[in-house]
C-alpha cells in the first residue's frame, strides 16, 4: 500500500504546509481538523504516518496519543507543537512508554528540511495504522515453568559489551529466553515475574549462571572477557548464594572476577539490608557487582554508597534519547559523573546508533551495550560475532 500521512491540526496553513512537504516526498496526505474526524480517518483510510499537533481546541494531543495507544496504532507518529521543547519531549515519553511508534518531535515553526530529517531518521515500513489483534498465548503457571526446566526449554542468549574508547570486546550479558514448543521464543518479561512468585526463579538463575560460565570457559579460554548474569531480588536473602556461585565458576575454571552479577536499582532498594549483605558477600568472593537500569528507580545516595557496586549501568530510556532530548543528555552526564566519583565503571545500555555511541564516549563512559554494538545472540553466534569483530 502507498505511504499515507494523516495530519491532525486545526491551523489550516500549517496543516497544508505539512501535507505539501509529504506530497513532494511521494506520500498521499489528508488533514483532519477535529479529533473525531481524525479517529474516523485512522480507521477508514489506514494512514502509515500521523502528524499530531499537541494543542487543539477540542482535545489536547496527549489525549489523542493515549487513545491511539489504546487502539494499538502502529503508524509512525510525528508530534508537533509551539508549546516548547520540554513539553514536546514529555509527550514523546508518554507516547513511547505507551507503545507508540514515535519518529520524532518538531517545535513550531519548523523548516521542511527538519520534517524530512525526522522521516529519514525514523523511517518505518508502510503498514496500516491499526494493527490486527495478535493471538494471545495461554496463561502460564508455575508447573509450566517447572516442566520447561526439566525439558531443557530455556536457552541463553548473549549480548556483547565493548569498551567505548577502543571498541574492544569486554564481555557479554547473559539473557534468558524460553523456547516454548508451541509459542516459540518467549522473552523474559513474560515469565520472570511468575518465576519469582512461584519459586522457580532459583532454578532458572542456576541454569543461566551455569550455562553462561560454561559457555565463557569454552568460547574464551585464558582470556579476560566477563559474563554478566541478572540476579533476582528474591534471591538476595540467601546467604549461601555467593558460595554456590563460586563452586559453579570453579567447576568451569572461571575466576570470580570474570563474573558480573547485575541487580536492578529498583530491586536493590526494596530491601537494602538484604541487598547489602548479599552484595558484600559477593564482592568478598571476588564477584563484580552492577547496579542495573540506574536512573529509573528512587535510590538514595546513602543507600547507593553503602552497597559495594563495581559498575553502574545507565538505563536505556535515557541513553537512547541523548540525540533528541537535552534532558536525557543532562541525566546521562550526571549519572556518569556520579558513578565515576564513587569509583564505579559506567556502562550505557541501549546504544542503537553511532551518534549515541559518540556521545557516551565523549562523556567518558567505559562500556557500551546495545543494538549498535550487537543484538542478543545464541552462544555459537555470539562466539562467531566476537571473532569477526576482533
Amino acid at each position: 500500500m502507498p505511504n499515507r500521512v494523516l495530519v491532525l491540526d486545526d491551523d489550516e496553513m500549517v496543516a497544508g504546509t505539512i501535507c505539501s512537504i509529504f506530497e513532494r516526498m511521494g506520500y498521499e496526505a489528508r488533514v483532519s481538523g477535529t479529533a473525531a474526524d481524525f479517529y474516523a480517518d485512522c480507521d477508514a483510510w489506514g494512514p502509515t504516518h500521523l502528524a499530531i499537533d499537541l494543542v487543539m481546541p477540542d482535545v489536547d494531543g496527549v489525549e489523542v496519543l493515549l487513545e491511539l495507544s489504546r487502539r494499538k496504532v502502529t503508524a509512525g507518529i510525528i508530534i508537533t507543537s509551539g508549546a516548547g521543547s520540554r513539553l514536546l519531549e514529555a509527550a514523546q515519553r508518554v507516547s513511547t512508554e505507551n507503545g507508540l511508534n514515535v519518529l520524532g518531535v518538531l517545535s513550531k515553526p519548523f523548516l521542511p528540511r527538519q520534517l524530512k530529517d525526522v522521516l529519514s531518521e525514523g523511517a518505518v515500513d508502510a503498514r496500516p495504522a491499526v494493527a490486527p489483534a495478535p493471538d494471545r498465548p495461554a496463561r502460564f503457571d508455575g508447573e509450566d515453568l517447572s516442566l520447561a526446566l526439566r525439558r531443557g526449554e530455556f536457552v541463553v542468549h548473549y549480548q556483547p559489551k565493548i569498551a567505548c574508547r577502543t571498541g574492544e570486546l569486554r564481555g557479554f550479558e547473559a539473557l534468558v529466553r524460553w523456547q516454548h514448543p508451541h509459542f516459540g521464543l518467549i522473552p523474559p518479561s513474560a515469565f520472570i515475574s511468575l518465576a519469582e512468585e512461584c519459586g522457580q526463579i532459583g532454578g532458572i538463575t542456576d541454569f543461566v549462571f551455569e550455562q553462561s560460565v560454561a559457555w565463557l570457559s569454552n568460547a574464551f579460554p585464558g582470556k579476560n572477557h566477563h559474563i554478566a548474569v541478572n540476579l533476582s531480588p528474591v534471591l538476595l536473602g540467601d546467604v549461601s548464594l555467593a558460595d554456590h556461585f563460586q563452586k559453579i565458576a570453579r567447576r568451569y575454571g572461571i575466576s570470580n572476577d570474570r563474573v558480573m552479577l547485575e541487580i536492578t536499582e529498583t530491586s536493590a532498594m526494596k530491601d537494602p539490608t538484604a541487598t547489602l549483605g548479599a552484595a558484600t558477600r559477593m564482592r568478598l568472593k571476588g564477584f563484580r557487582l552492577s547496579i542495573d537500569d540506574f536512573g529509573v528507580g528512587y535510590s538514595s545516595l546513602v543507600q547507593l554508597i553503602r552497597i559495594p557496586f563495581s559498575e553502574m549501568k545507565i538505563d536505556i530510556s535515557f541513553v537512547r534519547d541523548v540525540n533528541k532530548s537535552e534532558e536525557a543528555r543532562k541525566v546521562v552526564i550526571a549519572i556518569a559523573g556520579l558513578a565515576k566519583s564513587l569509583g564505579m565503571e559506567v556502562t550505557a545500555e541501549g546504544v542503537e546508533d553511532s551518534g549515541v555511541l559518540d556521545f557516551i564516549r565523549g562523556i567518558g563512559c567505559e562500556m557500551a551495550q546495545g543494538y549498535r554494538i550487537g543484538r542478543p545472540m545464541p552462544g555459537e553466534a555470539a562466539a562467531l560475532w566476537s571473532g569477526l569483530s576482533s
